[in-house]
């Protein structure tokens, strides 16, 4: 009846009512929970918040707890009561909190936004923290990108990130050359088992300058041959 888990984790035990005598019975679920903390039971996996039992019948019944999350860790005691109209049975329940798990991610300037030219790439640079008590293991990074965008990480994973701590990490985004200029939407990912998160971010296309360049070049040429066609075809 002692589980240990992190503050975020549900604590999920497994118990079993019995009606000891031979009336039907209801009997009504609660707990004596500190504030904050929600707890559920649970009977073949559908919600309940009573039961009723025939005489010398059981049922075997979930009791789902779920933490403050601003709980500090240590051991809680957690009294379980069935009640009905002949009796009152007790069960405690221990749960031991050894944390939280937590992690944010953002850049090191904390701005989302960025400009890139079109068939270029940009190195954007992402920071990783650990905000919650306890390590977070194995963080992968992804990335949710407009169609025939790449992107890659360096370092593409990390095995091991401290309370407290943070580690950068490079985006590298490549962007198609006939891409057309304007705002687009970026999301950058981080998860692991424990925890996740995510950063919005918006980057701005632009097309390079010989591009420019290149559509000035044909619409003067168009102009002079309109030009040339008028003056050679425009008396006739």
């Amino acid at each position: 009846m002692n589980i240990e888990a992190a503050a975020n984790e549900t604590f999920r035990y497994n118990a079993t009512l019995r009606n000891p005598g031979t009336t039907p019975l209801v009997y009504q679920l609660s707990a004596a929970v500190p504030a904050g903390w929600m707890v559920g039971f649970r009977v073949q996996g559908m919600p309940v918040t009573a039961l009723n039992l025939t005489g010398a019948k059981s049922e075997e019944l979930s009791v789902e707890v779920n933490p403050s999350p601003n709980v500090k860790p240590g051991k809680y005691k957690i009294p379980v009561h069935a009640v009905s109209s002949h009796d009152t049975l007790q069960l405690e329940l221990e749960a031991v909190v050894k944390g939280n798990y937590a992690v944010t991610l953002t850049t090191p300037t904390g701005r989302l936004s960025d400009e890139v030219t079109a068939g270029a790439h940009q190195e954007i640079h992402l920071t990783v923290k650990n905000t919650g008590t306890l390590p977070l293991k194995e963080l992968e990074h992804s990335a949710q990108l407009p169609p025939q965008w790449t992107c890659t990480f360096e370092p593409a994973k990390l095995q091991q990130l401290n309370p407290d701590a943070s580690q950068e990490v490079i985006a590298k985004i490549s962007v198609p050359d006939k891409t057309i200029a304007g705002d687009y939407a970026i999301t950058f990912n981080v998860k692991s088992q424990e925890s996740n998160a995510q950063a919005a971010f918006r980057i701005t296309v632009k097309t390079s300058l010989l591009a420019g360049w290149l559509g000035i070049l044909i619409i003067l040429v168009a102009i002079g041959i309109v030009w040339y066609l008028i003056r050679k075809y425009g008396r006739r």
